[in-house]
């Protein structure tokens, strides 16, 4: 006879230690307790072999909340199909965090399971690995939003099996979809997230695939977890495997740490496992380049200065007002000054070169790298001891662009990431400018750097922050943020009559007038007009030719 399964509908004193766990009872007493009610009824054997135990499971005081989508893949698929709900869903729904992305597991034929998904939801069907069985499904919603919903078979001869081969315990959770309530939790994950542990599955899972060390970090960071120590010392022993994994899942995963909440406490803790000459090994030379005043640190804890200010400034300008955050007398001065332009700011982080990769770890990566050229620009004045780095910035951007290649960004990422180290010098040099910068100046700017000048205004406020610490002049810091209202301003606002101003003569035009010859000439007229425009000189047709007529008199 075989012992009967149920979920508590309450939850007396007594039970209350047991919550979101599998028990065994006979009667009224409880004779084994595990993750799921395999694990529950083998404890009752061990203790009561001889007795018939009733299972059950002891719900927790907060109700897990799934998205409607899984009552439609429910209603979806037969009575009878055992589907599971695994992993990230299970995980976030424990920490009552949005859920986004769907991961299924069944026991056999997820691809006939996902077709048929496919089928009912109008959503898009791709076989990810057919001999392993697995498929992807994209489905959007009424509202436009998109969802991923993953199908696979399980690996294994059951669940359990399933879960121990994945990477860490809090993502070794599951559900029964006909029984969402009740979890499936044979490695204690739900006992590690509440505890804020991250741990390993088993000894062998960062062997089994090293991309599992920098999920790890991003995993600590974004959901605030300790790493226990067996766990940190199985990612050490396999760091040295980050050289063999392919140059696209490393970058997916580096470019989801830079996106993540803490970029800049992540690299530290990939530096220390011995990761970053695997990934970014330009970085380690950084250590130990020594810089002087106003500068306070050496490049390397200047560059990640750099990182951790601007994780500071996108927070304090990002869409939401924080007071806390803004209560810091620098990065009050900031809201001040630039808070109008927290939605324009955000929008610009959330757009993209390419598909599901935004701007926001693309900035961070060049933050990483902007210095990356003084390492081999170091010199030391004789006379005063003062180290110059000259032309850094254009050899760190080749260096920048030489990784990116590696990491097979695409032309336009390399393109914008290059842009953004050849140029991040160049709002503090502006800064310099006891006026500010003229409009021409601005319009120079941005015509050299496009729409990535927006990245470079706001990595050269993390530049001077970090080159100053606690030492910056309140004076200075304003004059920096001046200078990048004044060039948000420019983009955001005056676009049209700054940056971008109106064609009011064409190349034939000139050589018509005046009767020139093609060449270079024409081109260098022609951007005397623009500048001249952008700085109010001129305004029309007219005006524009009398501005030629003039340039080439003198």
């Amino acid at each position: 006879m075989s012992p009967s399964k149920r979920v508590a509908d309450t939850c007396n004193d007594n039970l209350a230690p047991y919550q979101g766990r599998w028990i065994a009872r006979v009667g009224k007493r409880i004779v084994g307790q595990g993750g799921t009610p395999r694990q529950a009824l083998q404890a009752a054997k061990t203790a009561r072999y001889k007795e018939i135990s009733e299972i059950m499971y002891i719900p927790t005081t907060t109700p897990f909340k799934f998205p409607p989508l899984v009552q439609r893949v429910r209603a979806a698929l037969p009575a009878d199909l055992v589907v599971y709900l695994v992993g990230g869903a299970v995980r976030d729904a424990l920490l009552s965090q949005p859920i986004h992305d769907l991961d299924f597991a069944l026991p056999d034929d997820a691809l006939s399971a996902a077709r048929r998904v496919a089928d009912h939801l109008g959503a898009a069907y791709f076989p990810l690995d057919v001999e392993r069985r697995t498929a992807r499904l994209i489905y959007t919603d009424e509202k436009g939003t998109r969802h991923i919903l993953d199908f696979a078979t399980l690996r294994g001869p059951d669940l359990q099996a399933d879960l121990r081969g994945r990477d860490f315990t809090i993502n070794a959770i599951a559900v029964d979809i006909r029984s969402p309530l009740a979890l499936l939790d044979p490695l204690g994950g739900a006992s590690d997230l509440q505890s804020k542990t991250l741990r390993s599955c088993s000894a062998s899972s960062f062997r089994s695939d090293p991309v599992r060390i920098l999920r790890a970090i991003r995993m600590a960071a974004g959901l605030d977890l300790r790493i226990t120590a067996d766990t940190r010392t199985q990612m050490r022993a396999a760091v040295s495997d980050l050289s063999d994994v392919s140059p696209e899942r490393l970058c997916f995963e580096l470019f989801r740490i830079l996106d993540g909440p803490r970029p800049a406490t992540s690299i530290r803790a990939l530096d220390m496992l011995g990761g970053l000459s695997h990934l970014l090994p330009e970085l380690l030379h950084l250590k130990g380049i020594d810089q002087t005043p106003p500068h306070i640190k050496d490049v390397w804890g200047h560059t990640m200065g750099t990182v951790r200010s601007l994780e500071k400034l996108l927070h304090v300008l990002g869409p939401e007002h924080d007071p806390e955050a803004s209560a810091n007398l620098m990065l009050g001065l900031a809201v001040v000054r630039l808070g109008r332009y927290r939605k324009q700011i955000s929008a610009y982080m959330q757009s993209s070169l390419v598909i599901d990769r935004t701007l926001r770890p693309l900035l961070f990566l060049a933050a990483l790298y902007h210095d990356v050229g003084k390492p081999q620009s170091s010199q030391k004045e004789d006379k005063t001891g003062r180290i110059r780095f000259l032309r850094h910035e254009h050899i760190g951007a080749q260096i920048a662009g030489e990784r990116a290649r590696k990491l097979h960004l695409s032309n336009a990422e390399i393109s914008w990431l290059e842009t953004v180290v050849k140029h991040h010098m160049r709002p503090t040099w502006l800064a310099h400018e006891e006026r500010g910068p003229s409009n021409r100046a601005v319009y120079r700017f941005f015509r050299d750097t496009g729409a990535a000048g927006v990245a470079i205004s706001l990595l050269g406020l993390a530049d001077v922050l970090a080159t100053y610490g606690h030492t910056l002049p309140q004076e200075r810091w304003e004059r920096q943020l001046d200078v990048t209202r004044t060039l948000l301003e420019a983009w955001w606002e005056n676009h049209t009559r700054q940056i971008d101003p109106p064609v009011l003569l064409s190349g034939h035009d000139l050589m018509q007038k005046f009767d020139l010859d093609p060449g270079p000439l024409i081109g260098e007229l022609l951007e005397s007009v623009r500048e001249a425009q952008s700085a109010g000189q001129v305004q029309t047709g007219d005006e524009a030719l009398a501005f030629v007529e003039e340039y080439l008199r003198d």
